[in-house]
């Protein structure tokens, strides 16, 4: 990153925000409650605000929520702020600092933030930067991972931009050797120089993600590194990486523990990865997002997950949250010169998109980072997902849901409007009542359709959960913009946060993606015994992967129009307005198919788990003209946007 600052202005963070949560969780606080239900934000904010007087405004300065963005953003006070994480080891160099940041669990999700003392990166890609091999280790930090020569690089190789440049994976006794001398032997090109490297029982082997283009015909890129870390002996708090201190800290109870879930790329050649994955890893495709399936208008994209099969037996939840042995690592290209992942290696070039941590609670998670940012002005913000996807309120759907006529069902769809209990566009008012409903509903209406017309508000979810979850979880689902999926009995919860890592507004940059896996207990047919679970249930959302792609062109085109008409700009906002439209009507058109895809896809895979080949077999061709649907859905949007591109007005 461009600069971190010194462990004691974090630590005085976590210092008041762990009062604040304490005062806010007492009978006599301004909250009443745990963080995540503050009944009076206002209430919050000023009590947050009075904490000045004994704690400054460490790292964050005195912010006002409504002033708002995502860009310009501290990483690490956004995680200590957003997801009540705390600083739990440190290491000085003489020109770089490097800050490890976890969750509840050490065990879990760890990052290290690293960043110069006296330049950005834009400034260490500019200029030249010692080789590290030439360098002596420092007394205290030595390991060579944290020269300043590795932030050069990347910085070089990313243009200047900050990034993810690191992913790291812990390795069983004596996995190094043996996968040093597969890299040696098959990918010599992606090796670091003088590695791997030991420190104190420690060996660390480092290699390069990505070759610039077709896998070991072409060179090495030399941004983005994998890492890999074996330690024969036990380090205090997880901390497996040497040159790291372990520093004391104090979690403030409400924040929830992150495990590692999985890392997704975006590169020139998915294929090159794949295969070198497999040559060095023994990774194999778990999923396929072919040619035309992940589209949003004119920008289309492939995507293969690919990972390993550790075997793992998993009993319970509880494991399942805990345990990281199963990696997966989705990978995307572009094809086309439009869309999110054009840009991002146009500007950017390859790298790591995004990284996923799975928690227990994710509508908690998420409550609780919205609320300290209108709270504090600080943390984190979330993707917007358009409340189509969740359900919306339409004559058609009300009559066969209630059971009534269609012209009955247009006179409450009418008058319900009228009474602002929903939108113009058919968002049904989140906060109202069975009451209002009722009495907005024509006379003579059975008070019955009113629960239908509250149902409106996340129809499409209750057709995927029914009764598996309650309305109060559905409602929290919709306030905070989380994404669902099912496979099976599997559900998956997922959300995106805004971007991070980003300097000025409109820059493509990584993200952060949560979610919650919420394994089915399945129990063997012939024993009646509890199965073990699947590692990775709930699957990857295929209904949600295309979600993402369409919400990150909708959020574009939304800031463009609000761009368009500050400038005073009419008609270039209504085109911008017309592409979040076209986007929108391709997510809702594209819904169902993606849910008979991922029905499909969960039935194949049941039933070759039965040794039911000709099942599967049917399911595979049902899952194949799915696909072909979704792609003709594509094409349909794909020449909607164009048209729009060929009319749009100058400078668009």
């Amino acid at each position: 990153v461009d600069s971190v600052k010194g462990l004691d202005e974090y630590k005085k963070l976590e210092g008041k925000l762990n009062e604040f949560c304490s005062i806010s969780a007492s009978p006599s606080g301004r909250g009443g409650s745990s963080v995540g239900c503050f009944g009076d934000i206002a209430a919050a904010r000023a009590s947050w605000e009075a904490l000045g007087a004994t704690h400054g405004h460490p790292c964050t300065g005195q912010r006002d929520p409504e002033q708002w963005n995502s860009s310009t953003q501290d990483i690490i006070e956004q995680m200590l702020v957003g997801l009540g994480w705390r600083i739990t080891a440190v290491c000085e160099r003489d020109d770089t600092r490097s800050l490890l940041v976890t969750s509840r669990d050490s065990a879990g999700v760890q990052v290290v933030v690293t960043a110069h003392k006296t330049a950005t990166m834009q400034q260490l890609a500019e200029q030249a930067a010692p080789r590290a091999e030439k360098r002596p280790r420092q007394e205290g930090g030595g390991s060579r991972h944290f020269d300043a020569s590795n932030l050069a690089r990347f910085a070089k190789q990313q243009r200047g931009r900050e990034g993810i440049a690191v992913l790291g994976f812990a390795m069983q006794a004596g996995g190094v050797e043996q996968l040093h001398a597969r890299y040696r032997e098959r990918h010599p090109k992606l090796l670091l120089t003088q590695t791997p490297d030991e420190y104190d029982g420690t060996k660390v082997l480092e290699v390069y993600a990505y070759y610039k283009g077709e896998r070991a015909t072409t060179d090495a890129d030399p941004a983005t590194v994998l890492r890999f870390v074996e330690s024969s002996v036990a380090k205090p708090g997880f901390v497996v990486l040497p040159g790291l201190q372990p520093v004391a800290a104090d979690f403030d109870g409400t924040s929830l523990p992150a495990f590692c879930d999985h890392w997704v790329s975006n590169v020139f050649s998915r294929t090159s990865f794949l295969e070198t994955m497999q040559d060095t890893l023994g990774f194999t495709p778990k999923v396929d997002f072919n040619a035309g399936v992940v589209a949003a208008g004119e920008a289309q994209i492939e995507s293969t997950v690919t990972g390993n099969d550790p075997k793992t037996v998993i009993p319970d939840a509880s494991v399942a949250l805990k345990d990281q042995s199963q990696v997966y690592l989705p990978t995307n290209n572009a094809l086309s010169e439009v869309g999110h992942v054009h840009l991002y290696l146009k500007e950017i070039g390859q790298g790591v998109q995004h990284v996923a941590s799975k928690v227990a609670d994710l509508p908690a998670l998420v409550q609780r980072a919205n609320d300290f940012r209108k709270i504090t002005g600080a943390g984190l913000s979330f993707l917007s997902i358009p409340r189509s996807y969740y359900g919306i309120l339409r004559s058609q759907c009300l009559s066969k849901a209630a059971g009534i006529d269609v012209a009955t069902a247009e006179r409450c769809v009418e008058a319900v409007t009228k009474a602002g209990v929903c939108s113009q566009t058919g968002e049904v008012d989140l906060n109202v009542t069975l009451e209002r409903v009722v009495a907005a509903l024509p006379a003579g209406v059975d008070v019955k359709v009113a629960q239908f017309v509250l149902q409106a508000r996340y129809s499409n979810m209750y057709s995927l959960l029914r009764d598996q979850v309650s309305e109060e979880t559905y409602l929290k689902i919709v306030r905070n913009n989380i994404l669902v999926d099912v496979q099976g009995e599997d559900l998956l919860f997922q959300i995106f946060t805004s971007k991070i890592l980003q300097r000025e507004s409109g820059e493509e940059a990584p993200f952060f993606e949560f979610i919650q896996r919420v394994c089915s207990e399945r129990k063997d047919p012939a024993t009646g015994e509890p199965k073990p679970l699947r590692p990775g249930c709930g699957g990857f959302g295929i209904r949600n992967f295309l979600t993402l792609f369409l919400s990150i062109e909708v959020s574009k085109a939304a800031k463009a129009r609000f761009d368009a008409l500050n400038a005073g700009r009419a008609r270039l906002a209504a085109y911008y307005g017309s592409m979040v439209e076209a986007f929108t009507a391709q997510l809702d058109e594209s819904n169902p198919v993606l849910t008979a895809i991922s029905d499909a896809m969960t039935a194949e895979g049941e039933a070759l788990e039965r040794g039911d080949r000709d099942a599967a077999a049917a399911h595979s061709e049902a899952k194949a003209r799915g696909q072909q649907d979704l792609m003709a859905i594509s094409e349909k949007y794909k020449d909607i946007m164009r048209d729009l591109r060929m009319a749009a007005p100058a400078g668009a």
